[in-house]
Order: structure tokens, then sequence, then C-alpha cells
């Protein structure tokens, strides 16, 4: 994955009704440790990465590039939104598009964040790269990410086999950019 080419970084902080989308700081990364220790969270994505090795590996400030939302509610970390283009991919439709990702912590599920703080970083998206698409790809077994998806405007592509389970790419089309 590589950055978003000549798109100014960080951004001027996003504010939706409830969320906050900033650069990440040096106060979440303990909130970043949660997020990829989780056996909730990575239920579809692997599985969870040891604390103790995430605690000796995580830097002072992570995930510090572009394309790196940090997702806040009222002062503190809930999630995470990447945007980064897919420079290698297993699905050779998605090469070279911009992906779209998220973590959010357990506690911020149910609630409606990840739709908000997902539609805030794609309009931010479409204002500095217009006419671009954008992927994502997730287990089909994930019914939250894949509603998620349909929600942003996400179509199926394709449906695959990786990572020993089934997974769908979808594509947002791009948004024309306006005069």
């Amino acid at each position: 994955m590589t950055d978003l080419g000549a798109v100014a970084w960080p951004p001027a902080p996003i504010r939706t009704e409830r969320l906050v989308l900033r650069e990440p700081e040096a106060r979440d990364r303990a909130a970043f440790i949660e997020l990829l220790a989780s056996p909730e969270v990575h239920t579809y994505l692997g599985g969870p990465r040891p604390r103790d090795e995430l605690e000796r590996e995580v830097p002072e400030v992570p995930g510090r590039r572009p394309g790196c939302f940090v997702v806040d509610l009222d002062g503190a970390m809930i999630g995470e939104i990447l945007l980064s283009r897919a420079t290698e991919h297993r699905r050779p439709a998605a090469v070279g598009k911009v992906d779209l990702g998220y973590l959010f912590l357990p506690r911020a599920w149910g609630f409606g964040y990840a739709a908000e703080a997902c539609a805030a970083a794609l309009d931010w998206f479409d204002g500095v790269l217009p006419g671009e698409p954008v992927v994502l790809a997730t287990q089909t077994a994930n019914i939250g990410s894949m509603r998620l998806a349909e929600k942003l405007g996400f179509t199926g592509i394709e449906v695959f086999h990786a990572w020993d389970a089934e997974q769908w790419l979808g594509l947002r089309s791009p948004v024309a950019p306006s005069d």
C-alpha cells in the first residue's frame, strides 16, 4: 500500500454530527493496541495479535501516515479509518484503486459510528481525489461489514476465497467532480 499521492496530509479535522476524524496522536496508542489485540475486532481479520508483542512494537504515535484517520468520540479514540492505494491485492480489480478499511472498538459497535465516520472520510476523499473509485474487501460472513458496505454505496464485483474464508470485493463508483 502506498500513500494517496499529492494529497496534502494531514487534513484539518473532519467533524460530523457526533465524531471527529483526525490525525493520530500519542494519546491514541493504548486504543490502537486495544484494537489490534481485540479478539472481537479481529474475528474476520485472521485473529488478534498478542498484547505484549503490540506493547513492544506499536510506535509512540501509531498510524501516522497519509490516509489514516482516528475516529474520535468526545475526545477519545473509538476507531480507525484507512484509505490507502492498493498497489498489490489478491484481486486484479482492486489493484491501483484506493481501499477503504476500518476498525472500531467493540464498545462503539451498534451506534452507527462506523457509517457516520466512513461516509465522512469518503466525502473528504471525493473532494481531494474526485473521480477515483474506492474498493472495500470483507468476509461474506461479516454481516455488519457487508451491511455497511451497501449503506456506503459499494456494489459487489467479486466473491473469492482467501485467508481460509469467502471474501467479498465491493466497488464504490467514482463521484463525478462538480463544476
